[in-house]
């Protein structure tokens, strides 16, 4: 297992695996993420602020971080923070406990 900056040649997964955690939120009756903007995931990647575990040499899960969410911190958006964002997992990866990796 790595964990590893995304690149730009990424960015088909990463869209691809935002699809498919949609649909799945769609399922569950959670409100689903918005449609991602090209620019901000080039951007994310570009500030290396996108990342994905590969296992395998395949891309087993995605996420972005970033140093402020105004938007759901509010007041305390201003304490030093990093937020991990749009954690997306490869179907066939599931129930190995990513997150806990993207964690630590």
């Amino acid at each position: 297992m790595k964990i590893l900056n995304s690149k730009i040649e990424d960015i088909n997964k990463i869209f691809e695996f935002y699809k498919i955690a949609t649909d799945f939120q769609k399922t569950k009756s959670i409100v689903p993420w918005p449609n991602f903007d090209l620019e901000l995931i080039e951007k994310e990647i570009s500030e290396n602020r996108q990342w994905k575990i590969v296992i395998d040499d395949e891309i087993a899960c995605v996420w972005a971080i970033t140093e402020s969410d105004i938007q759901i911190w509010q007041e305390k958006n201003e304490e030093p923070a990093i937020y991990i964002h749009r954690i997306s997992t490869n179907p066939n990866f599931r129930g190995r406990n990513l997150v806990s990796e993207i964690a630590k």
